[in-house]
């Protein structure tokens, strides 16, 4: 019950004013002369003054209304480490319960999730939770906040004022004091770099509970497999040099070693992605006699920026006599000697186009050319009739690596080119456009080169007749086109074909481009999503394996999307370094950002949260307040209006709104009806009465 008074005047002011003034100052004139019945007079004047005011007493229900107390949970991936989510789980039931003894107290639990698709911060925002808990509710109205959380928390306001209330804020600190933990990380790293060239690069690794100047074996590897290792100084930024491999994405990882007793390996690995370029490719092209479409290679070649393309084409073999003086002939002598002993290891490609042994190699040579692609070159042969001539190169010591041998005969009639079963799941000829029709939606070709069982993968056939055949000799890979007529496409004719693409392919395949290789895995992130590509010409692919960063495992079933093209798209709660293995194959994939701030630090502490909370009459303590301590402790909670300090050694304090809510209104006149009524005539007899004597 809350009883008041108010005034509710009968008239305005100003003519109450201009009534009662004149009365007041009559009767207090009387007073100062003494005359009879003047205090009489003051009362009357008095009386009327309270009818005209008219006095009234309020009486209003109120309902006290609770404070809003908001216990936030934290649940982010450092909260997985050792016994931090069981403690906290326990923590908040048995903080639940505390509010629960406490009705002036309304209490709001959020459980904060790890960061969203779109959350590239991915931090631990525990202040932006409890914001959203206090949303709808008025200052004057919060109680405080108890935050149950590691300590690692990374949108703490700058000042108490930002919090926008005054109450206290109180943090419940998982884990153990004393915790050890390694960490390493990239300090520099490029994104791009030239594939086959060293790129600078440097690392810090800093240990907790260890001390400064220390030593920690670090191993590199570069995408999955391993490069070199070497000692790191604790504390010390460390250069390091990597080549990559390959072009398109790779991925640089350090390990530093475990310690014993160590919190967590999590972030004993660090992760650094970089875009590898290829210098200008080098493609020596050398063609044989004139013929239509002698230039269909080199114009592909020329327009490509990449390449640096050689080119030779033999126009006077050294048979060919007749009585042109030399001097008088145009012709570069061709430099057998400079591109194929010399200078042979600087090429990426050797094509050779309808060339033909006319002893313008000498036949050392070609074990020069054997030996190239044994070691890890490059062969591609785009035959013509002369490869089934007496002045086939297969009749050269270049035919142990050859993938097909010629019959002797050539097939000429219309065909059209169509992809093998194999063609159909080789990432060379997959999915090329027109070949899903039938017949393909390509021109027709009108000559073929007979051979005998080839060795290596047939992926486009010419009726029943072998067309392209690709296949691997030793590290290095042998590509053959036993047909000339790729023109006929390059043309027009009957419409064309895919040239470009097909021979695009080709060449990449022979430079083992990673996204052309038959047997195939890789893995990125896309947002919090892990997707899975096996590429495989076998016709099913088994489970894929995953390590997520936790060291949690788990199987994937992968679904052909295309032939030849098994995927899967898994979603994950866990930022951080994935591994994925199928069959023989493995793969690294990061998802989320590299550097996220959740994984920068997984030390429990108090420290960050505990100033801040003093301030506002809070504190931070730890759940354990030993490193062996068996079971958490949580503080009581009481009610406390104090607004110096909220917190002692074993309890905490909330602090009570006196916030009320109007339930109902009573109002109870003083001087109006038969009281008021009363009080006049009482006044005004006795005034009448005193002047009447």
């Amino acid at each position: 019950m809350y009883l008041s008074l108010d005034f509710q005047p009968l008239l305005s002011t100003p003519l109450l004013a201009l009534l009662l003034l004149p009365l007041l100052a009559l009767a207090l004139a009387g007073l100062y002369l003494r005359q009879r019945g003047g205090v009489i007079r003051l009362l009357a004047v008095a009386a009327l003054a309270m009818a005209l005011f008219n006095p009234v007493v309020i009486n209003e229900e109120r309902e006290p209304l609770k404070s809003v107390v908001a216990v936030i949970a934290d649940r982010s991936q450092s909260q997985d480490i050792g016994e931090r989510t069981a403690d906290t789980t326990e923590a908040l039931k048995q903080v639940q319960a505390a509010l629960a003894r406490l009705p002036q107290f309304e209490v709001r639990t959020v459980e904060t999730n790890r960061a969203s698709e779109t959350d590239d911060a991915t931090a631990t925002r525990l202040f932006q939770a409890m914001n959203g808990a206090f949303r709808d509710v008025p200052p004057s109205r919060i109680g405080g906040a108890i935050m149950i959380t590691d300590g690692q928390i990374h949108d703490i306001p700058n000042n108490v004022a930002a919090l926008g209330f005054n109450a206290p804020v109180h943090g419940l600190i998982t884990g153990r004091p004393g915790e050890i933990d390694r960490r390493i990380q990239f300090v520099r790293a490029p994104r791009f770099g030239i594939t086959g060239k060293p790129q600078q690069m440097t690392y810090k690794v800093t240990a907790a509970g260890e001390p400064q100047g220390g030593r920690a074996r670090v191993t590199v590897r570069v995408n999955g497999n391993e490069v070199t290792s070497q000692d790191a100084i604790i504390g010390q930024e460390m250069p390091l040099e990597v080549t990559l491999p390959r072009a398109g994405v790779n991925i640089v990882e350090l390990a530093v070693d475990a310690v014993p007793n160590e919190l967590t390996e999590i972030n004993n690995r660090a992760v650094a992605m970089v875009d590898g370029i290829r210098e200008n490719l080098k493609v020596l092209l050398v063609s044989g006699e004139p013929h239509n479409g002698e230039r269909t290679w080199r114009n592909l070649l020329k327009s490509d920026a990449s390449v640096d393309l050689v080119h030779f084409t033999i126009l006077r073999p050294p048979e060919k006599q007749d009585s042109t003086p030399i001097n008088e002939l145009s012709l570069i002598a061709f430099p057998t000697t400079e591109l194929f002993v010399n200078k042979i290891d600087q090429f990426d490609l050797i094509i050779f186009d309808r060339y033909q042994h006319r002893d313008v190699l000498p036949l050392l040579y070609y074990d020069y050319i054997n030996d190239y692609v044994q070691k890890g070159g490059a062969l591609l042969i785009a035959a013509g009739p002369e490869y089934a001539g007496n002045v086939s190169i297969a009749n050269t010591p270049l035919l142990t690596i050859l993938p097909a041998t010629p019959t002797g005969d050539v097939t000429e009639k219309a065909f059209y080119p169509r992809l093998s079963d194999d063609g159909k799941r080789h990432p060379v000829t997959r999915g090329l456009e027109g070949s899903t029709q039938e017949p393909p939606q390509w021109s027709r070709w009108f000559r073929v080169i007979d051979v005998n069982k080839p060795e290596g993968t047939v992926v486009m056939n010419a009726g029943d007749k072998p067309l392209l055949v690709l296949n691997r000799i030793g590290e290095g890979r042998v590509g053959m086109f036993l047909s000339d007529q790729g023109w006929l496409w390059a043309r027009g004719f009957e419409g064309g074909g895919p040239h470009a693409a097909l021979y695009r392919r080709i060449a990449h395949w022979l430079m083992k481009e990673p996204e052309l290789e038959e047997e195939a895995l890789t893995a990125t992130g896309s947002g919090r999503n892990l997707e899975i590509r096996r590429q495989t010409m076998k016709k099913t692919a088994q489970q894929a394996s995953i390590i997520t960063p936790s060291g949690k495992k788990q199987d994937i079933p992968l679904t052909e999307t295309e032939p030849g093209v098994f995927t899967a798209s898994v979603p994950t709660t866990e930022i951080g370094l994935f591994q994925v293995a199928n069959g023989d194959l493995t793969t690294l994939a990061h998802v989320g950002p590299v550097d996220a701030p959740e994984f920068a630090d997984y030390i429990s502490t108090t420290a960050k949260l505990d100033g801040f909370a003093r301030e506002t009459g809070g504190g931070a303590r730890r759940l354990r307040a030993t490193a062996d301590q068996a079971s958490i402790e949580v503080p009581s909670i009481v009610a406390s209006r104090s607004f110096a300090s909220a917190s002692g050694d074993n309890w905490i304090g909330l602090r009570p709104t006196s916030e009320t809510v109007l339930k109902s209104v009573n109002r109870l006149p003083l001087f109006s009806g038969f009281l008021g009524l009363a009080a006049m005539i009482l006044v005004l007899g006795s005034m009448w009465y005193r002047e009447g004597r």
